[in-house]
């Protein structure tokens, strides 16, 4: 296949980031994703994930596109955009249809169109004039009472019944992303839900088949996503994220947000006892062209203060998923607050299970170090979806089938909508 280019769009409540790529690759050869250009910029027109400012949201992502059109090199025109919040609601739907017989009148077999039918049928629910839907992701497949089947296509058998995940959010919330997009002169190639494009960018298929629960620390909200045997069990997400932080440490030390920002950025940590009592950093004083000096281990408390309670809201909710005991694979952090020292070892307190940062990059190719952030997981996991989406669609693919490994083979495994 040529080189097809793919855009990832994360609209975040502090920032917004893109990340462009190319697909490359000739089948048989392995298709390959390549980084091209990041861009960032800050936002100021969300709120705990909401547009509340439909110009500084379209302004932010004209900023944040032309700065990674300009280190990629390439235009772009239609962006796989993340959506997240606390509007989003999703829940397991099932459906069951009668396999038809094959043609000449043979035995019962699984085909592509059965599958098709039981699928329409499962995400077949009426929903709200308000809402709309997101993905129906398949979790399952069941053949005359044979469970755990990812693809029934061929199987004998007269029964078919399939489990899918339904994820809907709020109609204008969507709409709204569609307007800041197109008003920055772009448009939106899909709407992904965004913990679940970050789950592309950091977590293996082991992980979620082991079980394994992603956390992303935003900047307005704290999203989690449970996987367990390959499938996506629970979503929520937690009205407290980094912004909650950075108001504290304002209150706390008497500073501007835009100070306060700068100090969690540069010296914050979320472990006071991981800094030495001595330590202290310069940040502007009342008067213009003063200075005061504050102790480190002072901003680490603020910080550990507020993290310690939303690690604790986190394990709540996963108490409260019922799939607390089922973590094999541990917690995985990730997002721009998984990126302050010492988060590790505050989040162990809280879960009893293993804890890691989640960084994209893994199986990408060209100006991958660029994403090594946790902050990018989402615009890279955008641009993973998006270049399946591509691979899938392609005139190769439809003739020979895609040679897809890796990376990309994560999305065409298991994250599948219809509609």
């Amino acid at each position: 296949m040529r080189p097809t280019v793919v855009a990832g769009l994360d609209i975040g409540s502090s920032k917004t980031a893109v990340v462009i790529a190319e697909i490359t690759g000739e089948p048989p050869q392995r298709a390959q994703v390549k980084v091209l250009g990041v861009g960032q910029a800050r936002t100021t027109g969300i709120r705990r994930e909401i547009v509340t400012d439909i110009e500084a949201t379209t302004e932010a992502v004209r900023k944040a596109v032309k700065e990674a059109e300009l280190m990629a090199g390439v235009t772009v025109e239609r962006l796989y955009t993340g959506i997240a919040g606390e509007h989003i609601h999703a829940w397991p739907s099932s459906g069951v249809v009668a396999v038809g017989r094959t043609s000449g009148g043979r035995d019962q077999e699984v085909t592509p169109a059965d599958v098709e039918r039981v699928n329409e049928v499962a995400r077949a629910v009426a929903i709200p004039a308000d809402r709309e839907m997101i993905h129906a992701i398949p979790q399952e497949y069941i053949v005359d009472s044979q469970d755990g089947i990812r693809d029934p296509v061929g199987m004998a058998g007269m029964r078919l019944e399939a489990e899918v995940f339904l994820v809907t959010g709020s109609a204008s919330a969507a709409q709204n992303i569609r307007k800041a997009v197109t008003r920055a002169g772009y448009q939106v190639a899909e709407l992904v839900l965004e913990p679940l494009a970050s789950s592309l960018a950091v977590m293996s298929e082991d992980e979620k088949e082991i079980g394994t629960a992603l956390v992303e620390l935003g900047g307005g909200t704290t999203d989690i996503a449970v996987f367990h045997e390959r499938k996506i069990r629970h979503l929520a997400s937690l009205p407290w994220g980094g912004s909650t932080v950075t108001n504290d440490i304002a209150k706390g030390l008497s500073l501007p947000y835009a100070e306060a920002v700068r100090a969690k950025e540069r010296w914050g940590s979320a472990r006071a006892d991981l800094v030495s009592p001595t330590e202290t950093f310069e940040i502007g004083g009342p008067a213009q062209g003063q200075t005061r000096h504050v102790a480190r281990e002072l901003l680490a408390h603020i910080i550990e203060q507020r993290m310690d309670e939303i690690f604790g809201l986190v394990a709540a909710e996963l108490e409260r998923s019922g799939l607390g005991n089922a973590l094999g694979g541990g917690i995985v952090l990730t997002g721009g607050g998984a990126s302050l020292g010492g988060i590790v070892e505050l989040a162990e307190r809280s879960f009893a299970a293993p804890v890691r940062v989640g960084v994209p990059g893994e199986g990408l190719g060209g100006l991958a170090d660029s994403v090594r952030r946790p902050k990018f997981a989402t615009a890279a996991g955008l641009v993973i979806y998006g270049s399946r989406r591509l691979i899938d669609d392609s005139p190769e693919s439809a003739a020979r089938g895609a040679d897809v490994s890796g990376i990309v083979r994560r999305v065409k495994d298991w994250l599948t909508d219809f509609f």
